[in-house]
């Protein structure tokens, strides 16, 4: 059964005040599931009041009791797994065991987090004078404001949730109304832990409403948002005329470089698998394949006998490898950018439509003779698409992998020591993983640069967004 999902202000679950609710939609049947509580202006502001309350008396427990319950609600939500991943298909359209896999690694993320609670030292300065201590302590920043979207229910939340308690803040999430549930769930999961009453808080409703209400607010000192950069840009900068704390994670285009020395069955075996997780709805999937020409007809045949074995249906059915798009946008805005390539004279080898009438399934899509002319080039497509691209040379498919304002996840694939050090030298993204998929861990950073954003999600760098530096310099009397 899927829930009618509340809100969470001040330890208590609840419908909106003024009982508005959103309906939640099943992607693989188009059926209403269930509804999601609209949050007003009232309820914002006992959220931030929640909040506030909560900060002062989160910030007062020690790190190693904030540890202990973090790692309390990871073991709550591990034992929940199977239920909780049920819910995230049914509202997101993932097959289950990928479902149940970001529900397992959200439980790591926060296992992460709860050690960087322990370890987030400060320093001892050597001072010029004798008898003074120069110290440099970590405080938490304060309340937060958490924006995140429908892709990864689950992932997208734990990052920011669980930086933000690790660092003594408490947090207010807004989380998609597409895909409510499963986010409740996580939350839960820290109540029931014992997180105090208004530590966290969890809002839904209109997005453009909330965060223009919480960004500005007073009570909030730290944003966090994860999404598209048009949108991105805009609660930066509302929150830059506010000088609040800012983490962007925002969208890329990523390219997938294959040179002609790689193991070309097994690149175009990995990165077809990357590609068509979550139908390519994933901020960092492989979206420009740029592969070097003596291999090119190779790697896109490979590529495309993939793209056929992919299993799309129902994520709850047995064997799907790949459910539906979220929602109904993301239809149009697909066969927008295969009609506007089409018409410049791309090639659709594999894919390329809608799968049925009922639920929203694109097939797995492989394009060539694609060119910079094309939207599909220079817009994330979002979606189960891979674009083929042969280059010449080393300088040819820099230039190429650099040519967009983005630099979140970057790809590449040799068997040259030499090649493999130059490109990651020379790709400008916030991450590169070469010869294997090694992104994402909780222990790596993860972020972007250029209009993909800034800051880290992963890795020791993730926390220290949440904490302000304080210097003390004394001297004795």
């Amino acid at each position: 059964m899927y829930p009618d999902v509340q809100l969470l202000i001040d330890g208590q679950w609840r419908a909106a005040s003024g009982g508005k609710t959103i309906p939640v939609l099943n992607p693989a049947t188009e059926e209403v599931i269930g509804t999601v509580a609209h949050a007003g202006r009232g309820d914002l502001d006992e959220a931030l009041a929640a909040a506030e309350k909560g900060f002062a008396t989160w910030r007062k427990v020690s790190a190693f009791d904030r540890s202990k319950l973090m790692r309390k609600a990871a073991d709550i939500l591990r034992g929940r797994a199977d239920a909780i991943a049920r819910l995230l298909t049914l509202e997101q359209g993932k097959p289950l065991p990928e479902a149940k896999m970001e529900v397992l690694a959200g439980a790591d993320v926060i296992d992460w987090f709860a050690e960087e609670a322990r370890r987030a030292y400060g320093r001892v300065i050597p001072a010029r004078a004798e008898g003074v201590y120069q110290l440099v302590v970590k405080e938490p920043v304060g309340p937060v404001a958490a924006f995140t979207p429908w892709n990864f229910p689950i992932n997208q939340v734990v990052r920011k949730l669980s930086a933000a308690l690790a660092a003594g803040c408490s947090i207010i999430v807004k989380a998609p109304e597409e895909t409510p549930a499963s986010p409740a769930e996580l939350l839960r999961a820290f109540v029931e832990a014992g997180v105090p009453a208004g530590v966290v808080n969890l809002v839904y409703g209109v997005p453009a409403e909330i965060s223009e209400y919480l960004i500005p607010h007073p009570v909030i000192r730290k944003v966090t948002f994860t999404g598209s950069t048009p949108v991105g840009k805009k609660l930066a900068a509302l929150a830059g005329e506010h000088m609040k704390r800012v983490t962007m994670e925002l969208g890329g285009h990523a390219p997938a470089i294959v040179f002609d020395d790689a193991d070309v069955e097994a690149a175009s075996r990995i990165l077809a698998g990357s590609k068509f997780r979550n139908a390519g709805q994933v901020c960092v999937s492989p979206t420009r394949f740029l592969v070097q020409e003596k291999v090119f007809d190779r790697f896109v045949d490979g590529f495309v006998a993939a793209a056929k074995q992919v299993k799309v249906g129902n994520g709850l059915e047995e064997g799907v490898t790949m459910g539906p798009l979220a929602n109904d946008r993301r239809i149009p805005a697909m066969e927008a950018l295969l009609g506007d390539a089409r018409q410049k004279g791309a090639e659709v080898r594999t894919g390329g439509e809608r799968i049925g009438n009922k639920g929203y399934f694109f097939a797995p899509t492989v394009v060539t003779n694609v060119t910079r002319q094309m939207r599909v080039m220079n817009e994330e497509p979002f979606g189960p698409m891979a674009l083929m691209v042969p280059f010449r040379d080393f300088d040819e498919v820099v230039e190429e992998a650099n040519r967009l304002p983005f630099g979140l996840a970057s790809y590449a694939f040799t068997r040259s020591a030499k090649t493999a050090q130059a490109i990651a030298s020379q790709v400008e993204a916030g991450m590169m993983t070469i010869n294997h998929l090694g992104l994402a861990l909780p222990e790596v950073p993860f972020g972007g640069i250029k209009d993909s954003g800034y800051g880290s999600e992963g890795g020791s760098e993730a926390i220290e967004a949440y904490l302000n530096p304080k210097f003390v310099s004394q001297a004795g009397l």
